[in-house]
């Protein structure tokens, strides 16, 4: 069996990783350093109906919660430099290109159970908004690839 491309990495236990919730805001933002004080930029609220609502940049925006499904785990992480090969090979010697592939590393920062979606102005509609649909046709293709079939009843 082939080594895989890609592992994660943690440095705390599982029970001291820190819990967030990602937000998947409908824009773009140019910017990759902190932010603080968050509150002057983010501050979101919960409507007498459960809607989440926030006002990003002066754009209102209405949010839904989607739970992951029990048993499936969310990670928060960050890439980390690929591994290099151990060497080059002697002249005329022969390079195993499995040995010698990079593999690449995630470094979880974070662990979430639930997500937040928004959208401008209008509740997000989990059949058209490409985030909950990709993550429900991704858990639906999981489910199938990693169940067992039921054993066939047996024949008299």
């Amino acid at each position: 069996m082939s080594q895989p491309m890609l592992s994660l990495k943690s440095e705390a236990s599982s029970g001291e990783t820190p819990k967030a919730t990602p937000h998947l805001l409908p824009c773009r933002v140019h910017h990759t350093g902190s932010v603080e004080p968050v509150q002057s930029f983010w501050e979101p609220k919960v409507n007498e109906d459960g809607t989440p609502t926030a006002y990003f940049r002066g754009r209102k925006l209405l949010g839904k919660t989607a739970k992951l499904p029990e048993g499936y785990r969310g990670v928060v992480a960050v890439t980390c430099a690929a591994e290099e090969p151990s060497g080059l090979p002697e002249e005329g010697g022969v390079i195993d290109l499995e040995a010698e592939t990079p593999q690449g590393s995630l470094q979880v920062q974070a662990e979430f159970d639930e997500m937040v979606v928004w959208a401008h102005e209008a509740a997000v509609d989990a059949s058209a908004d490409p985030y909950l649909r990709g993550a429900e046709e991704w858990l639906a293709l999981a489910e199938k690839i990693h169940s067992y079939p039921s054993p066939a009843p047996e024949e008299k």
